[in-house]
């Protein structure tokens, strides 16, 4: 009897994690990645600004689900099989130890993605996969119980076939699935920034904010963190996960919509009113200009006053309108968004193979046996700190365990 083969389509992160597992795994298994580009693993390259964000330093799986805007329910049931722990502890068995910076976020120790991407590739060294490069699959065929991987350059037999070949942003993208009965969703693209273009708080680009709360009133979603000013609107993580959590409503709208920040997110609109009349109290001689109060940039502090339409006066001096205009303006800012920009790296597409035809356990497929889907193709995605690799490493790790398991039979 033959080798069984298991084709890996796409060389990110949930491929090769795939393929390198099936092949220790089932040392009698042939394995081989295909991926049509020249580079190999390179969102692993560019995470984290080249230091390669590998998990979140979460270890309660319900918890760490709530992190996904789409597929709680499914990565709540792929994590008891492989979760955060175990990815720490697979790498560090190979020599590759992580960090846990205080916002959770993981890296390794050597805050270099390529201690991630080399031990990747010795692993697939190591075990003898076979990785082929500028190969683009243009369809899968099953043929009883084996698959026909068409590319551009030839034809291929499995017995086994991982897809991982991440997102699109396109859905005619995903056409080369056509011959199978799979379900897409849509793609939306997730993970981007807000654009203001001729808003005057652009002015103020460079200035961050440690911990603001920013909320779109339409819709019901909000998000604390810290909020970054640019030259064409707001960035940042608070800015970024709203994006993630509110990705198709806010392609419905056509990213056009009112946003409301709270500088200051510890107080709300009648907290701090009730505040501010005892510092006006306390601060009466006190021209609000002269210095920054409630911790804000001195910027960002002098253009709230503006917008409140403060002058030189003192806190004594100022009119009931003023008053309410700047607790207004510090607690429920109100921005005009117009348009998104793509967050660098992290951009993940919310969409791909519907979750009801997959096995959360195996990412197998429940309509062809012997098929396997593995990171962002499937219709999961997180927020920024990590929670898309981790989705990655889990899905190509139950694939192949699922498909060693298999192919010793």
């Amino acid at each position: 009897m033959g080798k069984k083969k298991l084709i890996v389509i796409g060389g990110g992160a949930a491929g090769f994690f795939c393929a390198v597992n099936a092949a220790r795994l089932s040392p009698s298994l042939e394995v081989v990645v295909l991926e049509k580009t020249g580079k190999l693993l390179s969102k692993v390259r560019v995470s984290g600004g080249g230091r390669c964000n590998v998990t979140h330093s979460c270890f309660d799986i319900t918890d760490m689900a709530k992190r996904y805007p789409r597929g709680k329910n499914f990565v709540k049931r792929s994590f008891h099989r492989f979760f955060t722990s175990d990815t720490i502890q697979w790498f560090e068995e190979r020599g590759v130890k992580l960090k846990a910076e205080k916002d959770g976020r993981m890296f390794p120790v050597t805050d270099n993605s390529e201690t991630i991407i080399n031990c990747l590739l010795r692993e697939a060294d190591r075990y003898g996969v076979m990785v082929m490069t500028g190969i683009a699959v243009t369809d899968i065929r099953p043929q009883g119980n084996k698959f026909v991987v068409a590319t551009d350059k030839e034809n291929m037999d499995a017995d086994f076939v991982c897809v991982a070949s991440g997102g699109f942003p396109k859905k005619e993208q995903y056409d080369w699935l056509r011959s199978l009965p799979h379900t897409i969703v849509p793609p939306s693209p997730s993970l981007f920034t807000f654009n203001a273009p001729s808003h005057p708080i652009t002015k103020l680009m460079g200035i961050a904010v440690e911990e603001a709360e920013i909320r779109i009133p339409a819709l019901k979603e909000k998000e604390k963190g810290p909020l970054l000013i640019t030259h064409w609107g707001l960035s940042g993580p608070a800015v970024i996960r709203l994006s993630a959590w509110l990705a198709r409503d806010l392609e419905a709208m056509h990213y056009k919509a009112e946003v409301l920040i709270n500088w200051l997110p510890e107080f709300n609109e009648n907290s701090f009113r009730e505040y501010i009349i005892g510092f006006r109290d306390r601060n009466g001689s006190v021209k609000p200009r002269s210095r920054s109060s409630f911790g804000l940039p001195q910027r960002l502090w002098e253009f709230l006053l503006s917008e409140s339409g403060i002058g030189d006066q003192r806190w004594s001096e100022l009119s009931s309108v003023q008053q309410n205009r700047l607790v207004r303006n510090i607690v429920s800012y109100s921005i005009q968004i117009s348009g998104k920009t793509t967050f660098k790296e992290e951009f993940v597409t919310a969409g791909g193979i519907t979750l009801s035809e997959l096995d959360p356990d195996t990412m197998q497929s429940k309509l062809i046996p012997g098929l396997y889907f593995a990171g962002e193709i499937v219709d999961v995605d997180g927020i920024t700190g990590g929670f898309n690799f981790q989705h990655a490493w889990t899905s190509g790790f139950n694939a192949a365990n699922d498909i060693a398991q298999k192919s010793l039979n």
